[in-house]
């Protein structure tokens, strides 16, 4: 499996975890820039999750995780 592959593979099982946790953020993705909307409490191991795992990636790691998010539009 390619570098790119394996990264957008883990970029999804960390999104997928954080929303398993119960995990809120929104992602905002307008002209391919991507915002985090954080409307609602995640609950403390989602947060935990967040902060441990996805808050100290890189920008662009950070981002390809982001964009596995529930969007603003799907509410």
């Amino acid at each position: 499996m390619e570098e790119r592959d394996m990264q957008t593979t883990r970029s999804k099982e960390l999104a997928n975890e954080y929303l398993r946790l119960g995990g809120k953020r929104l992602a905002k993705i307008d002209d391919n820039i991507v915002k985090i909307r954080h409307w609602e409490d995640d609950t403390p191991e989602a947060e935990a999750f967040w902060q441990k795992n996805i808050e100290p990636l890189d920008e662009r790691r950070r981002v390809e995780v982001e964009t596995h998010l529930p969007t603003i539009n799907d509410r």
